[in-house]
């Protein structure tokens, strides 16, 4: 009898342990179906033309197909991984030629979709630079864009932003453990096998440590967002080693959501053609899935407070998406105090808040949801200067540490 009570009680805790270790399921007033749906995937192949030649042969690029229209003019024709979709029109590919000449590219895009993104070019895919503006024509409706092009033999990078492949990014995080108080592993695997990047910042013993979380790169070509979060990652990581931040807190970081999706030259999705940050409620895309459960994992084991989270993307404008004053949640004074912070340190007149009802399921609601913490959504605009986002990163990693070590 002894036995069968003891063996009872072993299964539940055992029971309660797994439950706070995983993620709950959460229901919210704008639901999302983000069951896995059908892409379409781009053919790899080179084209080439009375000398001219163009590719999408490497990760991260799009382009759909490469047709010539007359001796100098062609057409790149760019189509998303699948419908519905946010109309964010990526692309990427190399150009070269026998004999240097000038030919004009005309990005070409379906169903309506407008030029987002002002091209770069680059000679070697590391260094990148804005094409002069007076090289590229919009169509008057602009569904699409003409580029005027110096090429050679020398391969010519065109891409909407710069390209942070998940090979690039797995370069910069074993750079980051390098450092003494960086450990570098992985929260899991893509639906294609592609490690999801984990940094654990932290200084000295883990364990019931107050925690922020970080994540970017949902949506592959909001590289914006992602630059901004390498400079406030190395701040954290700089100062946070001197100023006492990282002996008093522990900072997590998922820098590449969707590395499928990157590497695949996608619009938006993952290859289970699902926007990924509308998939914070049922996990059905691996992916969040495994970076939650790892999250909740982490967090419960080293009993952590999670107070913040923070996910970094880009759109059309810098703003940050908050929860409002009837959301609440641990700190609630933060935020407001964190941007008025941000904005004086950069030099702004006004800071661009947009406060929500944690309505739909992303991670922003999430953070809340699951920990109680303040959750906040971090954008920087498509063309924002990049001086200026890393100066904002920079300053809003000081702006961060500061409040939260007089908390």
């Amino acid at each position: 009898m002894r036995y069968i009570i003891f063996s009872f009680l072993i299964f539940v805790f055992s029971c309660k342990s797994s439950n706070i270790l995983t993620p709950s399921e959460h229901d919210y007033v704008k639901p999302v179906d983000t069951t896995t749906r059908p892409i379409n995937t781009q053919q790899i192949k080179t084209y080439t033309y009375n000398g001219l030649s163009a590719t999408n042969d490497f990760p991260a690029a799009r382009l759909n197909s490469f047709v010539q229209e007359n001796d100098s003019t062609f057409t790149v024709n760019i189509w998303p991984e699948n419908y519905p979709i946010n109309p964010s029109p990526w692309y990427a590919f190399k150009l070269w030629s026998e004999h240097e000449k000038e030919v004009y590219i005309n990005l070409d895009y379906s169903n309506g979709a407008k030029h987002r993104y002002s091209p770069k070019i680059s000679k070697d895919g590391e260094t990148w630079s804005l094409l002069d503006s007076t090289k590229v024509k919009r169509s008057t409706d602009e569904t699409s864009a003409q580029l005027q092009l110096l090429v050679s033999k020398d391969t010519l990078w065109v891409a909407a932003q710069e390209i942070e492949d998940h090979k690039r990014v797995g370069e910069w995080v074993k750079h980051m453990a390098t450092n003494s108080n960086v450990t570098a592993s992985s929260a899991g695997y893509s639906a294609m096998g592609r490690s999801l990047y984990f940094l654990d910042l932290n200084k000295g013993i883990i364990d019931k440590k107050p925690t922020v979380i970080i994540i970017s790169r949902q949506h592959p070509p909001e590289v914006t967002g992602f630059l901004c979060m390498k400079a406030f990652v190395e701040t954290v990581i700089e100062e946070g080693s001197q100023n006492g931040f990282l002996d008093k807190f522990r900072v997590m970081v998922y820098p590449l959501m969707n590395p499928d999706g990157v590497d695949m030259g996608h619009y938006r999705h993952n290859t289970g053609g699902v926007d990924l940050n509308r998939d914070w409620s049922k996990y059905h895309q691996p992916e969040v899935k495994q970076v939650t459960n790892h999250m909740v994992r982490e967090t419960g084991l080293h009993k952590n407070n999670v107070l913040l989270g923070l996910d970094f993307h880009s759109t059309y404008r810098d703003v940050y998406y908050t929860a409002n004053d009837s959301i609440k949640r641990k700190i609630p004074e933060f935020t407001k105090a964190w941007l008025e912070k941000i904005r004086i340190a950069v030099g702004l007149d006004d800071i661009n808040e947009s406060p929500g009802k944690n309505e739909s399921p992303t991670s922003l609601a999430w953070f809340n949801r699951q920990f109680g913490a303040t959750g906040i959504t971090y954008e920087i605009g498509d063309d924002t200067p990049r001086d200026f986002i890393n100066t904002k990163g920079i300053e809003s990693a000081r702006a961060m540490m500061q409040l939260l070590l007089e908390e």
